[in-house]
Parts: structure tokens; sequence; C-alpha cells
């Protein structure tokens, strides 16, 4: 941690300038909260500063450890917008039974006891099922939150799902219309109902143990689409008694939200993140288990999971000779030597 002590009255910028700091540096450190002063994280360059007031700057190993005490797992954060990673079993939002073991609670209440500045917040964005886990996406005011969720149709949303059986079509796209009943579950219906056309692609990536491994991509975001498609696809995500599953070899929903990409709500630069995949996903798969639709699509490096199975398969292909063969290699090259010192 570097400290710097304001010598006049002046503002950020122009104490940190002095110090070697350009502009850029700045705004970056501002986006990470890496600066502070009075106890209060800083979030402008050009907050005023008083003589003998003291700046703390937290380098970027600080800052990482200060990330990693998160009750859930931050994927990035910026002045605009924060992603978690969020576990399995977890809410999004309040309900009427669960109000303060939320996603949003947690990760509410952490960033304002780190920024301890009155007023800080965040604001939901969207929402994931309680038992699928992966990337949720918060803003950090009210118009960050307008456009994100202007700009949410057009954002490219992938989920990697563990389905019952194997899918006939190893791609495809499946669409109708959906419409939450009176019991609560979603069931698709006729065009002229009142359902909301939903749309769901799918490829198969991996299949063994009585499972398959798919992508799948949402061109609509409709309450339990994923779940609703697939097993009316004949083939139910593991886990989902719900909506038809017969085994729960997880424990849990296999669902993952596993890429998100949009533009920036504030500069509108193109933004992609991943949440890696749950490693159980891939072990389940047995060892005859088929790549069916080959790796995830450009992603193979982001899955430890495939990472994993990757390096296990080097170990199979790499074995050292055994103790045996090096032994006889030893008694063929003594009789050599031997035969050539008696001619």
């Amino acid at each position: 941690m570097q400290k710097l002590i304001a010598k006049k009255e002046t503002d950020l910028f122009a104490l940190l300038s002095a110090a070697g700091y350009s502009r850029t540096k700045v705004k970056h450190l501002l986006a990470q909260g890496a600066i502070a002063a009075d106890g209060a994280t800083l979030k402008r360059g050009d907050h005023p500063l008083a003589p003998g007031l003291v700046v703390t700057i937290n380098s970027a190993r600080e800052m990482k450890a200060e990330l990693r005490t998160s009750p859930v797992p931050i994927v990035y954060e910026d002045e605009a917008i924060v992603l978690i990673d969020k576990p399995a079993g977890l809410l999004s939002v309040a309900t009427e039974k669960e109000k303060k073991r939320t996603a949003f609670c947690l990760l509410n209440n952490f960033l304002k006891e780190r920024a301890r500045v009155a007023g800080e917040r965040i604001l939901v964005v969207h929402r994931l099922d309680r038992d699928t886990s992966g990337l949720l996406v918060f803003a950090k005011s009210d118009e960050v939150k307008r456009r994100m969720q202007e700009q949410w149709p057009g954002t490219l949303k992938r989920y990697v799902a563990l389905v019952e059986g194997v899918p006939r079509e190893k791609s495809g796209e499946i669409s109708s219309y959906l419409k939450e009943h009176k019991n609560l579950l979603v069931r698709s219906v006729g065009r002229g109902g009142e359902g909301k056309l939903s749309v769901t692609g799918y490829q198969v990536v991996q299949t063994g143990s009585g499972y398959a491994l798919l992508t799948v991509t949402l061109n609509t975001g409709r309450k339990n689409q994923i779940r609703v498609h697939l097993a009316e696809l004949g083939h139910p995500l593991a886990g989902d008694r719900k909506y038809g599953a017969t085994s729960d070899p997880l424990g849990r929903l296999a669902l993952h939200a596993e890429f998100l990409a949009f533009p920036h709500p504030l500069t509108g630069n193109p933004c992609e993140f991943r949440a890696p995949v749950p490693v159980r996903f891939f072990q389940l798969m047995s060892s005859k288990a088929g790549a069916v639709g080959g790796p995830l699509p450009s992603d193979k490096p982001q899955h430890k999971g495939m990472i994993m199975a990757k390096s296990q398969d080097s170990k199979k292909d790499t074995k050292k000779p055994s103790v045996k063969s090096l032994k006889e290699k030893k008694a063929a090259k003594k009789a050599k030597k031997a035969e050539k010192s008696r001619g």
C-alpha cells in the first residue's frame, strides 16, 4: 500500500500526477476501488483534497486479496457494473420466505462495507434460478441498469447443460410459445394462446454415462425457458425433477450460465465474460464418453474440467518405461561389452 499526503489544497488527479501516475492509471485505480482517503473509497479524479489529508493506494495484489473475501465470487467489477459467479442453491433476489441469504443481499452488504460510503448500492439487471449457477450482472446506478436492461435482449447468453439421455439431433433450435400456468409450471401452448415466443438453440458437446453435455444459447429469455424446452425435447436437465428428470447425479440442477457478451453500458466497448463450468459436469462423463460436437466453442482453455481431462490423458500417453525393460536393456549392454572385450 502506498500513502501520499496532500501538502496543499488540491485534487486527486493533481496529487497522483505529481507522484508519477497518469490520468488513465488513476481512472483504472478508481474503477477498482483502490484509492481511499479518510477511511472512504474515492470515486472521482477531481475529488478535492485538504492539506494534510492522507491518500492510500492499494496494489493490484492487495485488491485481489480483498476481492477474495467477498461472500460470492466476483468475476469483474468497475465503476458501472459488477458480475459474480453465483453458486447453485443461492437465490438471486429476495422472496417472501428468504430475505437475507440472496446473491443481491450478500454482494450489496459486502460492497457497502468495503466502500464505507453511505448510499453505495447495486441494482438487479437480470436473474438466475436458485439452482442455476454462473454469471449474474448487477448495475451500480439507475442509468446503467436502464441501459443494461434495454440492451439485454441483444446480449449473447450461453449456458452449459447436462441432460438425461442423448438428443437424436446433435444440434438444433427449439421454438415454442411459453406460458406459466396456475401450478407455477411453464409449458408450451399454441400460437394463438397467451404464450410468449421463446427460442432456444443447443449443441451436443460430449456424451457418456447416459448423459449429454450441451451448450445452450438463448434468443429470448423467458422464465424456465431452457428447462422447459429441453424437457419437451425429451431430455430434461439432470436434477430437474420439476420438469421430469428421473436422476440427480450432481445434487443440483445441472445448468450453468457460462458466457455473456454485451457492449459496456458506459463506453460501448464490447465485453465478454466467462464463469468456468463446474468440474463435476465433466467428471460425470465416463472414460468411454465421446466428444460428439467438439470442445465448447472457442473457449477450451477457459474450462478447468476440460483442462483436467486433457492433462490426465497426457499422463497416460507419457508412461515411464517399466523397471523390467530397464534391467533388460542394462543386461544387453553389459553382454555386448563383454563380447567386444573377448574379441
